[in-house]
């Protein structure tokens, strides 16, 4: 009797090993779909941009210059104009765009807008805002923003 006892032991310890390298590789496969799921599910979709015409250059509306509060007692004097598109059937008020350039440049460092770099970098988030703000069922109304004053005192 102790050899059928034994004999039951050894195929059980072998097929403990292979259950854990089942439940590997499933949980191994599913983290692997579950990723390549994800990926595909949230990548952007670059037919739907490609079909998306490029909007026409219309008016340009001329803001007013503003004086904007800096870190250290510093200025921004800023003057924009926006670049609209056929799309606005009226110049389109630009309240909403000094609005966000008041937003955007309040209190940074003079020594930050100094740098071209860094300029320019908060020029193309200023308009991607702006852009944003100003779209209507899915029609940009204005496509550019143009700095033409920008002086810091």
């Amino acid at each position: 009797m102790a050899k059928d006892d034994k004999t039951d032991e050894a195929p059980t310890k072998g097929g403990g090993k292979k259950k854990l390298i089942m439940i590997i590789a499933v949980v191994l496969a599913a983290l692997i779909g579950g990723g390549a799921g994800g990926y595909l599910m949230f990548k952007p979709n670059s037919a739907a941009a490609e079909n998306e015409p490029e909007p026409t250059p219309g008016a340009v509306v001329v803001l007013d210059a503003i004086t904007i509060n800096l870190a250290d007692g510093h200025y921004l004097k800023l003057k924009l104009s926006l670049q609209a598109t056929t799309d606005a059937a009226e110049e389109p008020d630009g309240s909403k765009a000094l609005d966000i350039a008041i937003d955007l440049y309040s209190n940074r460092d003079m020594a930050e807008l100094m740098s071209n770099g860094e300029r320019e970098k908060t020029k193309t988030e200023l308009t991607e805002k702006i852009v944003k703000a100003y779209t209507e069922d899915k029609k940009k109304l204005i496509m550019g923003v143009y700095f033409t004053t920008f002086v810091i005192q």
